[in-house]
């Protein structure tokens, strides 16, 4: 597949990753949609939009996700978004042949303090991250397929503080959108990040204004972990470190 020539459906397209990433790669085979053009939550919606589109490739990265307390109060649109729509372009994708991009998440992994691979027990962390493991399932089904458990951030780091005592590996959403034209043959499941750092050291890299904070000040005790994720599997494939 061809990622500058093949027709791709990017979904998300009106969210903060999908625009920048539209800003990056405005080209004629990609089609952003709107939701009125398909809609994810209806079926009919997807496989019209689908069968008439005809393409080689969906990226989807459409999802309900902040607020996270959003996943709790209104748990039915959680699923309708992010379950029930992923599910819809899984069920169309199949009968029409197409490859399926699934954004998942790090936070399907437990707070374990251990160096996560992609061949390791999940454990979602909250609703938000259920409703991803949720997308999840149906895309495992389909084996033309590529799940990405990716570790993001905006940029700049949205928040005026980071803790100096908790390490992840984090990417900008501008580093993960270079990386993934390199990477849309890979089928199964790839864990997705960055440098293994504190979250402080991490936000310093686009904000010089950021204070230092400490988890154990804040938090409670069950979130006084690292959180990471093992990248081998795909530094094999390609090098962006």
């Amino acid at each position: 597949m061809n990622f500058y020539k093949d027709k791709i459906i990017f979904t998300g397209g009106s969210g903060r990753f999908g625009k920048l990433f539209k800003k990056k790669y405005n080209l004629k085979n990609i089609i952003y949609p709107s939701r009125k053009k398909m809609n994810i939550e209806n079926y009919s919606s997807v496989k019209n939009f689908l069968t008439k589109i005809k393409p080689k490739i969906i990226i989807h990265t459409a999802a309900l996700s902040r607020p996270m307390n959003l996943h709790d109060k209104k748990p039915d649109k959680s699923i309708r978004t992010n379950i029930i729509g992923t599910s819809n372009l899984v069920i169309a994708a199949i009968n029409l042949n197409i490859k399926i991009i699934y954004f998942s998440t790090n936070y399907v992994y437990p707070l374990n303090n251990k160096l996560n691979t992609e061949n390791d027990p999940v454990l979602p962390i909250n609703n938000y991250a259920i409703s991803k493991m949720g997308g999840e399932c149906a895309v495992q089904m389909y084996k033309n397929s590529l799940i990405l458990r990716i570790f993001m951030s905006e940029n700049p780091f949205i928040y005026s503080q980071a803790y100096s005592d908790i390490k992840a590996n984090f990417l900008y959403h501008d580093e993960v959108i270079k990386i993934i034209p390199k990477i849309i043959n890979l089928n199964g499941i790839y864990n997705l990040g960055g440098k293994i750092q504190t979250i402080y050291e991490f936000a310093r890299k686009t904000r010089n204004d950021v204070k230092k904070i400490s988890s154990k000040k804040i938090l409670k005790r069950k979130y006084y972990k690292n959180q990471i994720i093992s990248i081998n599997k795909i530094q094999s494939k390609i090098k962006f470190l």
